[in-house]
């Protein structure tokens, strides 16, 4: 069956068995979106078009360095922001689609010692820039993902940057956040699971993470969130130097979707046109992400048609 024909079955939702097809939708994602993946998006994809899936999800800077490396052979990735598709151009890939966003959100454990005062911070019954001194405090456990690694990891080391801009937060408070360097860092798909394993006082997290996973957590506003594409020019006055000792700049954190090579493409694009299409976009919206137009980056004209024709 192809590709299309795939999308037709899956739009119909006629709830009877799929055709046979051949080929693997074979995923690479970024880690944040392990839950969403696993026990959402990839059973209904097989479900509504009968091709299989398989996934893997980790770092999206670090996925994308493997993928370059010939250690993973996936046929789909899909990054947060464009940093990681930009690794995989123009070899890999020379397009991608804008599909969902999540802002940053600061979960923190609710039985913890410091549960109370986060919880004030949250119900803004206490102004947001208590939650810098909170963190900074002597034996808080905050635990955040690799900047080397994890677009997630980065833009939380510069939401810091922003407080600093945006709501006067003091210098020494933002270093003294970030002070506990390497002892703060954590594999993206295992952060969470420290924080509810009581591990850890607070993380950072994507606002989609947490609803899925019932922590409670901090807000932050938009322009310290990097969950809004139109705030792109503010967010980039936050910058890092990484240790690799490239340096990037704020971005917001946005979904993007593409297919990599040509293995199985069929499937791939199968996958993708699920992804972007009512039925996908619904399963974002209720595990908390925020859907976004569909804008296809980079050469559209290297973009599927079936893709294209979904973004318009």
């Amino acid at each position: 069956m192809t590709a299309a024909v795939g999308l037709a079955v899956l739009l119909a939702a006629c709830g009877s068995a799929p055709t046979r097809v051949s080929g693997t939708a074979n995923v690479a994602y970024a880690g944040s979106l392990e839950l969403v993946m696993q026990r959402d998006l990839g059973p209904a994809f097989t479900h509504h078009t009968g091709y299989p899936y398989e996934g893997r999800g980790a770092g999206a800077l670090g996925l994308a360095q493997e993928i370059r490396a010939a250690e993973i052979t996936p046929n789909v990735f899909l990054s947060v922001g464009s940093g990681p598709v930009a690794l995989l151009e123009p070899k890999f890939t020379s397009w991608a689609v804008e599909f969902a966003s999540s802002p940053l959100v600061l979960a923190y454990y609710p039985h913890g010692p410091h549960a109370s005062e986060l919880a004030k911070i949250a119900a803004g019954k206490v102004p947001l820039t208590d939650l810098f001194q909170l963190l900074a405090e002597p034996g808080f456990r905050l635990g955040r993902t690799d900047p080397a690694t994890d677009p997630q990891g980065q833009d939380f080391a510069m939401m810091f940057q922003l407080a600093e801009l945006e709501l006067g937060v003091p210098a020494a408070a933002v270093s003294a956040d970030l002070a506990g360097g390497s002892s703060q860092i954590y594999p993206e798909t295992a952060l969470e699971a420290q924080l509810q394993a009581g591990q850890l006082d607070a993380a950072s997290a994507f606002r989609s993470q947490a609803q899925q996973l019932h922590l409670p957590y901090v807000p932050l506003p938009p322009a310290l969130d990097f969950g809004d594409p139109a705030m792109a020019a503010a967010y980039a006055r936050a910058s890092l130097r990484l240790s690799t000792g490239a340096l990037v700049h704020g971005f917001p954190l946005v979904l993007e979707a593409t297919t990599v090579g040509d293995h199985d493409h069929a499937a791939a694009v199968a996958f993708i046109q699920y992804l972007i299409s009512s039925p996908g976009r619904q399963i974002l919206a209720q595990d908390g992400y925020s859907t976004v137009p569909l804008k296809i980056l980079g050469h559209s004209s290297a973009a599927p048609d079936q893709v294209r024709k979904l973004a318009g």
